[in-house]
């Protein structure tokens, strides 16, 4: 495939993603707006936060394989999987826990295979390694020229896609938050706000990294820090792929709400937590406080 023949535009994304009120007397209580960015709206296979962040890495590979690495549930594994079904190019998935070579494929992982993707299962050890020239010479060595995207699709050129989902949002609201599992969203989206707005990130998994990794992700891609930034990483529900049964009816209790089905290991996390935060005075009377929706059940 030519570079030419990779047109992402066939895929005719939802851009920009709709902005919703969503009454709620949580944050009405203390003179807080909740507004939902949709960005779950984006297109139904690679929605949100997946198709800011593919979309340039998909067009720097012009049609070569993909490779890239996730999880036995990895969102971004499906979406780098359903991209390659709709524009026609060839996807290799790297997944953690080689004990799932010999079980029956999950729903996910069933959906990628399904859509073409090869499924490279790699010891924990080795997935921990992914980086490492060594183990990336190996995998090139085993499928051959590739475009390596990174876990979650967070790098550079992800950050860099994410910064349209900040312009969207200037002079829209105060603080804009996002779940965060890589952090590439978060470097970008801050990046495109305006000066008098603030994005904060909801980490879904433990470790306290997060921060070096936006660090990280913004000096590559902007030669520096860019735009306002925070982490509460108190709302994680004890790592990622972790839930809780609060935490499920939380959500159940949100979907009643607002008619908005609720993704339970970023979105759900992320709701939660700006629940808490607008009981805890967070925000100030009169101000906007935007989540962006990156995912949907």
């Amino acid at each position: 495939m030519d570079q030419g023949a990779l047109d992402l535009s066939r895929l005719q994304p939802v851009l920009p993603s709709p902005l919703q009120p969503a009454g709620d007397e949580r944050f009405a209580r203390h003179g807080v707006t909740l507004l939902l960015k949709r960005d779950d709206l984006i297109h139904p296979d690679l929605p949100g936060n997946k198709w800011r962040k593919l979309a340039p890495n998909l067009r720097a590979a012009a049609g070569r394989t993909v490779l890239t690495f996730g999880g036995a549930w990895s969102n971004h594994l499906r979406a780098t999987a359903a991209a390659g079904r709709l524009l026609g190019f060839p996807t290799v998935g790297v997944v953690r826990g080689d004990e799932l070579a010999h079980r029956p494929l999950n729903p996910s992982l069933a959906r990628c295979a399904a859509d073409g993707m090869r499924l490279h299962f790699v010891d924990r050890a080795t997935y921990r390694a992914k980086t490492a020239p060594e183990v990336l010479e190996g995998l090139l060595s085993l499928f051959g020229d590739c475009a390596v995207v990174p876990e979650g699709g967070s790098n550079a050129p992800a950050a860099q896609g994410c910064t349209e989902l900040g312009r969207e949002l200037r002079g829209r609201t105060g603080t804009v938050a996002v779940a965060c599992g890589t952090g590439g969203t978060l470097a970008g989206l801050a990046a495109g706000l305006g000066d008098d707005q603030r994005a904060l990130g909801i980490p879904v998994l433990r470790g306290g990294f997060l921060g070096a990794a936006v660090r990280d992700l913004q000096r590559e891609a902007f030669g520096g820090p860019a735009g306002r930034w925070s982490l509460d990483e108190r709302f994680h529900f004890g790592g990622y792929a972790r839930t809780t049964p609060e935490l499920h009816a939380f959500a159940e209790d949100f979907e009643d709400r607002h008619g908005l089905p609720v993704e339970r290991l970023y979105v759900a996390k992320l709701l939660y937590g700006l629940t808490v935060l607008a009981g805890e005075g967070a925000f100030a009377p009169g101000s906007t406080v935007t989540a962006v929706v990156t995912g949907r059940p």
